[in-house]
Parts: structure tokens; C-alpha cells; sequence
């Protein structure tokens, strides 16, 4: 705030005690003005308890049982949607509109099979509020219960360049002609990632083999990044820009993965004493690991899994379902129990992560029923967010109006 000069207002204050008054009696000062109503928003619904579930693990939103959450109106109208926050309201209504071709055409793995076509079809000319449109068209439902964890992603800028040139020698692979689903899989679910050697199947080069030239030959090098820290943290966002000498810039998207697990090395860092619980921040991890470049490589090599890239012309980072991601509206999901393009609802412990989302990207680490990576956008504000970004929260999913009362929960 700019300071403001006090003398002239004490000069004019010092005239007007000394100046006697010839206008007769000083008049009585006005009535003082009530103050404005101070206007709270509703209380917070309460939050129904679901039923615990004993079993195996759910592979399925359908598997995971669904049950009713609270009411959609008092939930916006708590979180001032229908005042302070209706812009998001918009945004989230321009998201889920993007996202109603995708959700309307893919394969749903949630087993719910909900019937998105009403609301789909409304969104585009809605005629009312964007707060409104959500309140007529959906309903809430808790998915297996309340325990979910929400992180946040944001998309990062690192040096790179398109053609390999001194200081960028990192190399940045698309996908590899020879990574392959395995052709006579017969477990359950998705047949796993990998390559055939000598007509047999086996799983894919680690991080570990690919950073010591696995892919020469196999994969496409599509740009060159000068760091490979940086680029560790471009590949666990699955998305990024790389900034050239020259300030041109490439925009590079998720293309593919390895097949292999994702290890949180915030985890593995924590598990050999460097940090105590909670303080394994991103930029925390970075900063070990430039102060302990003897031990960098090996403990980025304890996170397997691999991620391939292209290029991207569009206005943003695109998310699994082929549309643009965008800052504080788009959230990464587990598909079997978040169908891709829904609108979800987040209540954490970090309260900037409270409120509507649409899911429209996946992501390795994200697994289960209320496990959501929420995206902030690109920039140090962003990396700030997304980095601080590591909090329990109770997790809705948003479904068309009726869709419970069809599917009663097992």
C-alpha cells in the first residue's frame, strides 16, 4: 500500500480549530449511518456416513458402493456459489461442456453407465446460472466413503530446446514402436504394457535402463531438456514447456507410460530419515537432490515408471480426455471410480482446494475412489500451489439427476 502525506490534512485540521465560527451554534453532527447487514453464507450440509465395507478391494466406483450425498443446493449456496464464486461456476460449466463429447463416447470403467445426454445437451445454451445449471442437472453420491487425498499438479517451464545443442543433453522420447500391450493376456482388467523379446513377453525398460540409452534406436527424441532434475518433475506433471535460448517455446503433453509403478521418491526420502513427515515438499526434494548429486540418480531411478511426450499446438496442457486442462477447474482421477468428464465436489483440509472440479485427466499415482490431483496452471504461483498441494479431504462425485435412485447401492 502507498503511503499517503498526512501534513496538508494537519495543516486544514489546525485552521479549522482556530477560525471561529460565524455561521452561530454548531448543528448537532447527522444521525450515524447503521452499518450494512453482514451477510454469511448457509451452513454446510452435513455429510452423510456411508455404510463401512468389509471385502476385497474395489475396483469399481459400482464395486466401491454409491450412496447419497448431501444436497447439491445447500452445497453451492455454503460455498457461495450463487454469489462470490459463480465465475467458477462458469468455468466449470465451460469445462464440463468441453468434456461432453469424451464423456458422452468413451468407454466407462466406473460401472456406473450413467446417462449423461440431459445435462450434456443443456449446458451449452443454459439459460440461467452457471450455479443453477449444476443444481438442476445433478445430484451427489459419495463413492466408498469419505478418506480421499488431494494433491495438485501444475505445468512446468524448463529449459529445452527441439534440436540437440550444447547444455541440453536430456533426451525428451515419444513413443517407443516397440512398447505393446501384451497380445494373449488372459488375467482381468487392461492387459499390462511391455515388449516382446524373442517372440516372449516381458515387461518394459525401467527408468533406470532407459536413462543408460535402453530407447536408442527404439523411441523418437522429440526435444532435448538441459536438466535431467528438471525434467524428472516435467515428467511426474505429464506435461510442461520447454523454453528455449532464444524464449521460444515448446509445448510438450503426455503421449504414453512405461508400463512400470510409480514411486513417490517425497516417500522413499522420507523412509531413510532426510525428511520427517510433511516436509518432503517438492521443492524440498529438489533441493536434496541438486545438494546430493552423488545420490540423485540413484533415487530418481527408485520411481520406475517412465513418461513419453508430443508435442502440443493448443492453447493448453491437454488431459486424458483430449481437451485442455485448466487452472483450478481441471482435477486428475481414477477412472474406474471417477467416469473422465464428470463434475466433482472437494472438501480438504487446504481450503483452496474446496469446491467444483471436472475430472479430465488420469495420472500414475492417482488411485482410488477420492484420490484427485487438482491443476493449478503454469508459473511459480502455480508450482507454489501445487507444491503446498498434499491434503486429506471427503471427495463427492457429481451424477445426473436420478442416477442413484436407478443403481441403489450393493
Amino acid at each position: 500500500m502507498r503511503a499517503l502525506s498526512v501534513l496538508p490534512a494537519m495543516i486544514a485540521l489546525s485552521a479549522c480549530a482556530v477560525v471561529p465560527s460565524v455561521e452561530g451554534p454548531p448543528r448537532a453532527p447527522p444521525p450515524a449511518t447503521p452499518p450494512a447487514p453482514v451477510t454469511q453464507s448457509p451452513p454446510e450440509p452435513a455429510w452423510p456416513t456411508p455404510p463401512v465395507r468389509v471385502g476385497a478391494e474395489a475396483v469399481s466406483a459400482r464395486d466401491a458402493g454409491l450412496y447419497p450425498g448431501p444436497d447439491i443446493g445447500a452445497l453451492l449456496a455454503s460455498a457461495g456459489y450463487d454469489t462470490v464464486r459463480e465465475g467458477e461456476a462458469d468455468a466449470a460449466r465451460r469445462s464440463f461442456i468441453e468434456s461432453c463429447p469424451a464423456l458422452l463416447s468413451r468407454s466407462d470403467s466406473s460401472g456406473i453407465a450413467a446417462d449423461w445426454t440431459r445435462a450434456c445437451a443443456a449446458a451449452p445454451g443454459y439459460a440461467g446460472s452457471a450455479s443453477r445449471f449444476f443444481r438442476e442437472f445433478f445430484e451427489t453420491a459419495i463413492v466408498g466413503g469419505n478418506d480421499g487425498f488431494v494433491t495438485g499438479y501444475f505445468e512446468p517451464r524448463i529449459a529445452g530446446v527441439r534440436n540437440r545443442q550444447p547444455g541440453f543433453d536430456v533426451p525428451v522420447y515419444g513413443m517407443p514402436t516397440d512398447l505393446v500391450r501384451q497380445s494373449d493376456y488372459a488375467g482381468g482388467g487392461r492387459a499390462p504394457l511391455g515388449r516382446y523379446e524373442d517372440g516372449r513377453f516381458v515387461p518394459y525398460f525401467e527408468r533406470a535402463e532407459i536413462v543408460a540409452g535402453a530407447l536408442d534406436g527404439r523411441a523418437p527424441v522429440i526435444a532435448w531438456a538441459a536438466d535431467a532434475i528438471d525434467f524428472f518433475f516435467l515428467q511426474i506433471q505429464g506435461s510442461g514447456q520447454l523454453i528455449a535460448p532464444d524464449g521460444s517455446v515448446l509445448r510438450i503433453g503426455y503421449a504414453g507410460q512405461n508400463g512400470r509403478g510409480y514411486t513417490a521418491i517425497g516417500r522413499t526420502l522420507r523412509e531413510r530419515g532426510v525428511f520427517a513427515p510433511g516436509e518432503a515438499t517438492m521443492q524440498g526434494i529438489v533441493d536434496w537432490l541438486r545438494a546430493n548429486p552423488g545420490e540423485a540418480d540413484a533415487i530418481m531411478n527408485e520411481n520406475q515408471s517412465w513418461v513419453f511426450f508430443r508435442e502440443l499446438t493448443g492453447d493448453g496442457p491437454l488431459g486424458a480426455l483430449g481437451v485442455p486442462v485448466r487452472p483450478r477447474v481441471s482435477v486428475a482421477a481414477d477412472p474406474r471410480f471417477t467416469p473422465l468428464g464428470a463434475p466433482v465436489w472437494i472438501d480438504a483440509a487446504n481450503d483452496r482446494a474446496d469446491g467444483l472440479w471436472i475430472a479430465q485427466d488420469t495420472g500414475g499415482a492417482i488411485k482410488g475412489a477420492g484420490r484427485f490431483d487438482t491443476f493449478w496452471g503454469a508459473g511459480e504461483m502455480a508450482k507454489a500451489t501445487a507444491g503446498a498441494m498434499s491434503s486429506e479431504a471427503r471427495t463427492l462425485l457429481l451424477l445426473p439427476k436420478g442416477t442413484l435412485a436407478r443403481i441403489a447401492p450393493r
